[in-house]
């Protein structure tokens, strides 16, 4: 008998969309030829998460606080960070590797608060 694997519905929030924007800006003034290759391998990544959402690591700047609901994958040089609810994936955050995630949460804290 032969099993379906479960699918999850793969969203992006705002947020990572404008992450992904600024990559695909940020390149294009570099090499215009990476543009399309680098966009799609990292979409493709994030869309692959719809069969096996959880092999991903736990962020480990996040589990060293004991916060174990997000996860990440990395595409280098970047961190697709994610959370999975129920059959849902959301796709919070594309930030390069060398950037810390205290950081980039603080950062959009103070975006949200002002």
């Amino acid at each position: 008998m032969r099993t379906e694997i479960n699918k999850y519905q793969v969203f992006w929030t705002r947020a990572a969309m404008q992450d992904l924007k600024n990559i695909i800006e940020y390149i294009e003034s570099e090499s215009e030829a990476q543009v399309r290759k680098i966009y799609l391998k990292i979409k493709q990544k994030a869309a692959d998460l719809n069969r096996m959402p959880l092999r991903g690591r736990i962020v480990p700047e996040l589990n060293y606080f004991n916060i174990l609901g997000y996860r990440e994958l990395i595409s280098p040089p970047w961190r697709i960070i994610y959370r999975v609810e129920a059959d849902k994936v959301w796709v919070l955050a594309v930030i390069d590797c060398r950037r810390n995630v205290e950081d980039l949460l603080l950062d959009r804290l103070m975006k949200n608060n002002r």
